[in-house]
C-alpha cells in the first residue's frame, strides 16, 4: 500500500492518503497534550506503544463482534485503517470516579460507581469539547437516535470486554474515551485509538496510575507507566 499526501495532523497522530481511496494510513506521534492542548510535551516512544496497543485491542474487539476501522499494522508506528467519517462525539465510559467526574460531582477519586456511566462530549476544540446530552446531539444533527443507540450498545459491550480482559493482567479500567465513525456504506465502526492516552489504567492492587494522568498531573514516571502496560499486555519491555 503506497503512502500518499498527508490528509490531517492531530494532537497524537498524522493521517495520510493511500492509493486506495477507502484506506488511510495512521502514523502515531510521541507528542503529548492535556487540557485541550493547553499543556504540551513529549513522551518517548508513546507513538509505538499507542499504535501497538490500539491494534491489539481493535483486533480483540473485532473477534468479539465489535466492528472497527482497523485493517493492518504495517510498522511500529503506522497502521492502515478504513476511511471513515468521524461522528463528532467523544464517548466516555466511567467505572470508577476520577478526573473531571470527581471534580464535577464532588465524588472522591477511586470510588467505584454503582453502574458504568456513559457521557458524550461534543468534539470541538474551539468550544473545549463540552458535555452534550442525547437531545442536543439529535437536535444539532450530530447523530441520529438510531446511530446513538448503536454507539451506546457497542460502547457498553466494549467496556465489558475490556474490563474482563484487563483484570487478568492486574489492570483496572477506571474510564476511557472512544470515538466512532461511519464507513462509505454508512456502517458505524469503532475508530481512533484505545491506549494509555485515552484510558485510565490503574494497577488493580496498588491503584498506581499507569496512564496519561502521570503527564497531566506532573507525577513523573510517564514513560515507565506506558511501558508497564506494554509489558503486561504484550509481554514487551523497553
Amino acid at each position: 500500500m503506497k503512502k500518499g499526501a498527508q490528509l490531517y495532523e492531530g494532537k497524537a497522530k498524522k493521517v495520510f492518503l493511500t492509493d486506495d481511496p477507502e484506506v488511510l494510513m495512521v502514523d502515531y506521534k510521541d507528542d503529548a497534550t492535556a487540557f485541550n492542548g493547553e499543556k504540551k510535551g513529549t513522551i518517548a516512544e508513546k507513538g509505538i506503544i499507542n499504535n501497538r496497543l490500539t491494534n491489539h485491542f481493535m483486533k480483540m474487539l473485532e473477534e468479539n463482534g465489535i466492528p472497527t476501522h482497523y485493517i493492518e499494522e504495517i510498522s511500529d508506528r503506522e497502521t492502515l485503517v478504513k476511511k471513515v467519517s468521524i461522528i463528532p462525539l467523544e464517548v466516555i465510559v466511567r467505572n470508577i470516579a476520577a478526573g473531571s467526574f470527581s471534580k464535577r460531582y464532588g465524588v472522591e477519586e477511586g470510588k467505584s460507581l454503582l453502574s458504568p456511566t456513559l457521557e458524550f462530549s461534543y468534539k470541538n476544540d474551539d468550544l473545549g469539547d463540552p458535555l452534550i446530552n442525547e437531545y442536543h446531539i439529535i437536535a444539532l444533527g450530530l447523530a441520529t437516535r438510531e446511530e446513538l443507540d448503536i454507539v451506546s450498545e457497542y460502547t457498553f459491550k466494549i467496556n465489558d470486554i475490556l474490563k474482563n480482559y484487563l483484570i487478568k493482567f492486574g489492570i483496572e479500567l477506571v474510564d476511557f474515551k472512544i470515538e466512532f465513525g461511519k464507513t462509505s456504506d454508512g456502517t458505524i465502526v469503532l475508530a481512533d485509538e484505545i491506549s494509555p492516552d485515552t484510558c485510565r489504567f490503574w494497577d488493580s492492587k496498588t491503584h498506581e496510575k499507569l496512564d496519561k494522568d502521570r503527564f497531566r498531573r506532573d507525577m513523573g514516571g510517564v514513560e515507565d507507566a506506558y511501558w508497564e502496560i506494554m509489558k503486561r499486555i504484550l509481554g514487551e519491555s523497553k
